[in-house]
C-alpha cells in the first residue's frame, strides 16, 4: 500500500481546517529522486512533475510546451470543416454576420476572437449578447428572429447547443453553433455544431472551453485559405484571449489548454489589446499575469457586466481596438465589479446561514433565496463547494421561478445530472458541463427538484465525499524557498483548474510576526531558527481557525501549508507564501 493511501504526512491527520495532509506515495518519492539524480533540476520541480504524470524523457518538452506540438487537428471535431467553409463563404461574399455570445468571460472571448479576425479582414460583426435577468442564457426566438432578419450569417459562440426552438426561429440566415456545453440526444437545425460534448464525439476534446473551439475553428479558416493563396490574419496574437477564457471558465490546464494558458499570457505581457491593457492598470497589475491573475484579477472584470451590469461590456473590452473606448469599459467594468462583490457577500451569508441549516452532509448542498441576484448565484454556489467540498445549487427566487447555478467537484458530473432532471420534467431547463451548470425551475418544483438531483449525485458518490485531504507535493525548509526556485517551478505551469500549483509544507516553523490586515486577512512571517524568513498571506483566515490560532502563537512551533508566489511591492521582488492550513507542531 502506497503512502498516499496510508500515512498522513507529517504525522497530520487533522489541521487545523479538520484536514488530513497527504504527501507524495513511495513510488512518487523514488521516481522524483531517479529524476532529480539524472538532471539538473531541483527536487521540488522534480516531484511538481512527477505529481503530474511526467517521466523522466518527457521533462524538457512538458516544461516547454509548443501550439505546434499539442494542437489537435481541427477536423478532429465534426462539423469543423463545414463551419469554417460557411464562415469564409460570409466573408468573401461580404454578408453581415451577427455574433450571439454568452454574457461570461468565455462568451466573450469568443466573441472578441471573432470580431479581432473579421477586423483584419476589414469586415465589422453585430454582437449580440443577451440580458442575464431578461433574457437568461443562450438564444432566444425574439433575438434570432431579430437577428435573422438582417444578417446571412449568425454564429452562437458558448451557447446554442440545446437552442433548437430559438435557432430554428432565425429563418433566412444561416447558424454556426461554436460551444462547449453538454449536447443533448439530437442536435439543433443549425448549418454546423462544432462541439468537442456532442453526444456523438469521443470527448478527447472535451475539456476545450467555447473559445479554444473558436480559436480551432479560426486556425482551420486560416488553413482553407492557404489552400487558396490568401493569407488569414495572425492568430498567435489572439491566444491572449484564448488564455483569458480557459483559465476564467475553469477549463483543465491539460494538453493543449496548457499551451494555450502559456503562450497567451506571453502575449498578454506584450500589452498589446487595448482593452486587457486597461483592465490591468485598473486592476492594479504591476507585473507580468499569470494564471493567477486571469483567474482572480481579470476574469472578474470581465464578468462583472455580465453578472450585475450591461451584459455586452466585457465583450466589447476585450475587442476594442480604441484606448479611449478601452479605458471607459474597464473604469465602468471595475465599479460593477466593486458592486459585485458587495452584492455577493450578502447572499453568501444568507445561502450559508439556510444551507447549514439544512445540512451539508449530504450528496448536494444548495440554498435559494427571495430576490438573489441571477448574477452571484454563480459565485456563492462556487463557494459553498469549496466550504462543503460537496456539489453545490444556489438559486434566486423570482416570481413563480427560480434560476439557479451550480458547482461540482472532481469526479461528479453536476452538468449530466442536471440535464437529466430538466429531462424528466423536474426542471424547466437545465444543462452545462461537469463541473459547472445552469437551470430554471418552477418553484412549487423546488424541493422535488433538489430532492431528485441530490438522488442523482448520490448514485455518483458525492455523499461519500469526506473533508478534502490536502495534497502536498513535497517537503521544504524556508532558506531554499528562493526566488530562482520559484521561477523554475512556474517553469511546471500554468497552474489553475486540473493542474494545481505545487503545495509545500513548512515543518516545525517559528511564527515571527502575525498582524490581521482588511477585514479577515492574516500576514505573517515566519522562519525555523536558521537565519531565513519568509513572509506569508492567508485571505479569509481570520473567518476560520487559521487566523486566531496564528496570531495568538504565545511561541508555538507549526507545520504550515501552502503555495509559493513572488510578491512584488515597489519594484521589488520577494517569495512569499499563500497560506492555505496549519498545524500545531507537537
Amino acid at each position: 500500500m502506497t503512502q498516499t493511501q496510508d500515512h498522513a504526512f507529517l504525522g497530520v491527520a487533522q489541521s487545523a481546517t479538520g484536514r488530513r495532509w497527504i504527501g507524495p506515495s513511495v513510488e512518487e518519492d523514488r521516481l522524483s529522486e531517479a529524476m532529480a539524480q539524472t538532471s539538473d533540476m531541483p527536487a521540488p520541480l522534480c516531484r511538481t512533475l512527477v505529481r503530474r504524470g511526467v517521466n523522466a524523457e518527457e521533462a524538457a518538452g512538458f516544461l516547454a510546451p509548443t501550439l505546434r506540438d499539442l494542437l489537435p487537428d481541427p477536423h478532429a471535431l465534426r462539423d469543423m470543416e463545414k463551419a469554417a467553409a460557411r464562415f469564409l463563404q460570409a466573408v468573401r461574399d461580404r454578408e453581415k454576420i451577427a455574433i450571439f455570445a454568452d454574457y461570461d468571460v468565455d462568451g466573450g472571448a469568443s466573441a472578441a476572437l471573432l470580431m479581432t479576425w473579421l477586423r483584419a479582414m476589414d469586415l465589422p460583426a453585430t454582437l449580440y449578447i443577451p440580458d442575464r435577468i431578461d433574457e437568461g442564457y443562450g438564444p432566444n426566438e425574439a433575438a434570432m428572429k431579430q437577428l435573422a432578419d438582417d444578417h446571412q450569417l449568425i454564429i452562437c459562440v458558448d451557447c446554442g447547443t440545446l437552442s433548437h426552438g430559438p435557432i430554428a426561429a432565425a429563418t433566412g440566415a444561416d447558424v454556426i453553433v461554436l460551444d462547449h456545453h453538454l449536447g443533448g440526444e439530437t442536435l439543433p437545425p443549425a448549418w454546423a455544431v462544432v462541439n468537442p460534448n456532442r453526444q456523438d464525439e469521443d470527448g478527447a476534446l472535451g475539456h476545450l472551453c467555447a473559445a479554444g473551439v473558436v480559436f480551432l475553428m479560426l486556425v482551420e479558416a486560416n488553413r482553407q485559405m492557404r489552400a487558396q493563396d490568401h493569407k488569414g490574419p495572425d492568430l498567435m496574437g489572439m491566444l491572449d484571449l484564448v488564455a483569458l477564457a480557459t483559465v476564467a471558465d475553469v477549463a483543465p490546464l491539460t494538453g493543449v489548454n496548457r499551451a494555450f494558458v502559456r503562450q497567451g499570457l506571453a502575449v498578454m505581457a506584450r500589452r498589446q489589446r487595448v482593452g486587457l491593457t486597461a483592465l490591468a492598470d485598473i486592476a492594479g497589475l504591476d507585473q507580468a499575469p499569470n494564471s493567477y491573475h486571469l483567474g482572480f484579477l481579470l476574469g472578474p472584470r470581465v464578468n462583472a457586466g455580465g453578472r450585475i451590469g450591461k451584459a455586452d461590456l466585457g465583450a466589447r473590452l476585450l475587442a476594442t481596438d480604441d484606448p479611449a473606448e478601452a479605458q471607459a469599459l474597464a473604469e465602468r467594468l471595475d465599479q460593477l465589479n466593486t458592486e459585485r462583490r458587495e452584492v455577493e457577500a450578502n447572499v453568501r451569508e444568507q445561502a450559508m446561514e439556510q444551507a447549514t441549516t439544512r445540512g451539508i452532509d449530504g450528496p448536494l448542498v444548495w440554498a435559494a433565496g427571495e430576490g438573489w441576484h441571477p448574477g452571484v448565484v454563480g459565485i456563492v454556489a462556487a463557494r459553498l463547494k469549496e466550504a462543503t467540498n460537496r456539489p453545490a445549487i444556489v438559486i434566486g427566487l423570482d416570481g413563480d421561478e427560480g434560476k439557479g447555478s451550480g458547482r461540482s467537484v472532481s469526479g461528479i458530473d453536476l452538468g449530466a445530472a442536471i440535464q437529466r432532471t430538466a429531462h424528466e420534467g423536474l426542471l424547466i431547463k437545465g444543462g452545462g458541463h461537469k463541473m459547472a451548470a445552469g437551470l430554471t425551475v418552477a418553484r412549487d418544483q423546488l424541493d422535488a427538484a433538489m430532492a431528485r438531483l441530490g438522488d442523482l449525485l448520490a448514485k455518483q458518490g458525492a455523499a461519500d465525499i469526506g473533508p478534502a485531504d490536502l495534497r502536498i507535493d513535497s517537503l521544504l525548509m524556508p532558506g531554499a524557498a528562493s526566488i530562482e526556485l520559484v521561477n523554475q517551478m512556474e517553469n511546471a505551469g500554468p497552474f489553475g483548474a486540473g493542474a494545481p500549483a505545487p503545495r509545500f509544507a513548512f515543518p516545525d516553523v517559528q511564527i515571527l510576526f502575525a498582524k490581521q490586515v482588511g477585514a479577515n486577512h492574516l500576514k505573517i512571517s515566519f522562519g525555523d531558527g536558521m537565519g531565513a524568513r519568509i513572509d506569508a498571506i492567508s485571505f479569509g483566515a481570520m473567518d476560520g481557525p487559521i487566523g486566531p490560532m496564528l496570531l495568538q502563537h504565545n511561541g508555538a512551533r507549526f507545520h504550515l501549508a501552502g503555495r509559493l508566489e513572488i510578491n512584488t511591492w515597489q519594484g521589488r521582488q520577494s517569495v512569499q507564501l499563500r497560506l492555505e492550513d496549519a498545524v500545531a507542531a507537537h
